[in-house]
């Protein structure tokens, strides 16, 4: 059987799901992760529910309704989780060298940045810099994930996309950014760092993830 990392992979090589041919429902890759991904007219499920009561919601021929509000209400019903956000998906490929500002990590695990970003991600690092952080994690099905984030006075300057392309310096494996849409600024710093848009993902998140 086919697995959400194996999907995962084969999107970071550049081999996405047939067009038309979803949905593909999958296990849950931890207790933790659950949830919708969307790629271009194929989305993929990933729940540990029966899939003939996952298809039974699915109207026929709607190739969107995986990812619409009716189906994933069902969900957080039937699964007692909430959906965090739905996201943008975008991926980015490392880059060699050093990355072009300086950073400072945080070697303190009882740093609250690092708590944070530990209900979601395992093999967590934070980086800081004036008025930025940079957080590099393992989060759905091992995948590694990028989140920036910038202090208000910092904002308009271009230090997200610094900040967003030095993760590609980082790591040697393809990085994988979660962007809320309608944050604009985060979006746009994300393209101008070499990152590509290559779908939509909505997590069920549990009250306690671990």
């Amino acid at each position: 059987m086919i697995s959400l990392h194996d999907i995962l992979a084969d999107a970071a090589s550049g081999r996405m799901p047939q067009p038309g041919a979803g949905p593909t429902i999958v296990p849950q890759p931890s207790r933790r992760d659950a949830g919708v991904l969307a790629f271009t007219a194929h989305h993929v499920i990933f729940a540990d529910l029966d899939q003939a009561w996952i298809r039974s919601r699915l109207p026929a021929g709607d190739l969107s309704a995986p990812l619409n509000p009716p189906f994933l209400r069902e969900l957080e019903a039937r699964m007692e989780r909430r959906v965090n956000n739905i996201d943008m998906l975008a991926l980015a490929g490392p880059c060699t060298g050093r990355p072009l500002i300086d950073l400072v990590e945080v070697m303190d695990d009882a740093h609250p940045r690092v708590q944070r970003a530990r209900r979601y991600r395992d093999d967590v690092r934070v980086w800081t810099c004036p008025g930025g952080v940079l957080i590099i994690g393992r989060g759905v099905a091992g995948r590694w994930e990028v989140a920036i984030e910038v202090d208000p006075a910092g904002q308009g300057r271009g230090l997200g996309r610094a900040l967003a392309r030095a993760a590609r310096h980082l790591t040697v494996h393809p990085l994988w950014a979660q962007i809320a849409p309608g944050n604009a600024a985060s979006v746009r710093a994300f393209l101008a760092a070499g990152y590509v848009p290559i779908g939509a993902e909505a997590l069920l998140v549990a009250d306690s993830p671990r």
